[in-house]
């Protein structure tokens, strides 16, 4: 039972999902008829909460297999291969044994990493460890998707990380098998644009072209107005168009922030009540609180060059031109080389993001954190 329908994480249904019905049926259209698409937007727009929508659209669900594999978090292609895996079994479990021991079946390098209980469901136990030739695994992996009894769809997130692994020949191998791969169409969903136009937009790189790309952006601010009002009413509650405006206005339409900030809004808002305008400024409030050991800690541990290079990053909220005379006086920040390697830390533990030469601290509400502790500096 969902008691706040402003969900944060994951996918509850389509009723919780905001709009998106243009997107949704423009990513069903590429992938119906054989396109592979590089999905690109800014982290907490919704990109993963779009292609979920789109698998759980009933004709996408009965015909195809779908996958969401995230790596993120993976540093090489043994990492990568890790979650391709167990992403792939975990969304074949609901599916039942045969379906889920076909895949198994399939993986003959990792059989010490599978056990099967009395009924014969199997269940992986796997580490990087257990992938001890990822190009072999990969090659089994490739071979189930082409054998499929069904076609699938395969939604690889944050793929620019794959550009930042040792191993260079990551993208080689990978646009391999999937040019040889006549059961399945592609998501690359990210969100460095940079990295993801350089990955298929040179034509040194070997996605060159593979792909038909596709921009998220904010959901309009009179959709969200209605999608949030309506779960408001739903539930005896009334909020006004004034209140939704105001938070989307301060997180610019980013869709995760806003939709944490309804989500206090309607913990915070009595049956029968109205949620005002007012009450925006105490729920943001309310979720910095709850938030500030995590955030007194993260500051505490950053070295003090990267710590002032991102607290004036704050205060300038979209900074520019980094290493300028004029910035590095106005923040007392140390010399222009001191401030590349800071800016350089900071990008690489993903506490900063940088589009068309515009920096900004990551995390919003950290942000808001920090400029808080030093407005009066």
């Amino acid at each position: 039972m969902v008691t706040n329908p402003f969900i944060l994480y994951g996918y509850e249904s389509e009723k919780y999902f905001c709009d998106r019905k243009a997107e949704t049926a423009e990513l069903k259209r590429l992938v119906e008829n054989g396109n592979n698409v590089a999905l690109i937007a800014p982290r907490r727009i919704g990109k993963t909460g779009l292609i979920e929508n789109l698998f759980h659209q009933k004709d996408i669900a009965s015909h195809y297999y779908t996958f969401l594999v995230d790596i993120y978090a993976t540093k090489n292609i043994e990492e990568m291969v890790l979650a391709l895996s167990t992403s792939m079994l975990a969304s074949l479990r609901p599916r039942g044994t045969k379906v889920m021991q076909q895949f198994v079946g399939l993986l003959a390098s990792l059989r010490t990493g599978v056990s099967f209980d009395a009924l014969g469901n199997p269940s992986w136990n796997l580490e990087v460890g257990n992938i001890k030739q990822p190009r072999t695994t990969l090659d089994e992996i490739f071979r189930y998707i082409n054998e499929a009894d069904r076609p699938c769809i395969v939604a690889i997130d944050e793929f620019q990380t794959v550009s930042t692994y040792s191993d260079t020949n990551t993208e080689a191998i990978l646009r391999t098998y999937i040019q040889h791969c006549r059961n399945a169409q592609f998501i690359f969903s990210g969100s460095q644009r940079t990295m993801m136009g350089e990955i298929f937009n040179s034509p040194s790189r070997p996605f060159y072209q593979s792909t038909s790309a596709m921009n998220l952006g904010c959901i309009p601010t009179d959709e969200y107005t209605k999608f949030a009002q309506g779960h408001f009413a739903s539930t005896g509650k009334c909020l006004s168009a004034e209140t939704v405006a105001l938070a989307y206005q301060r997180f610019e339409g980013v869709t995760w922030y806003v939709q944490r900030v309804m989500n206090e809004l309607f913990s915070l808002t009595g049956q029968s009540e109205v949620c005002t305008p007012e009450m925006v400024d105490i729920a943001i409030g309310n979720i910095l609180r709850a938030n500030e050991f995590t955030y007194q800690s993260t500051l505490f541990q950053l070295p003090p060059k990267q710590k002032e290079l991102l607290i004036a990053i704050c205060k300038e909220v979209k900074a520019q031109n980094l290493t300028s005379s004029s910035f590095i006086r106005k923040y007392h920040l140390p010399g222009s080389s001191s401030v590349q390697s800071a800016i350089k830390g900071l990008l690489e533990k993903n506490f900063v993001t940088v589009s068309l030469g515009v920096y900004e601290v990551y995390d919003k509400f950290f942000a808001l954190w920090i400029s808080s502790l030093h407005r009066a500096s």
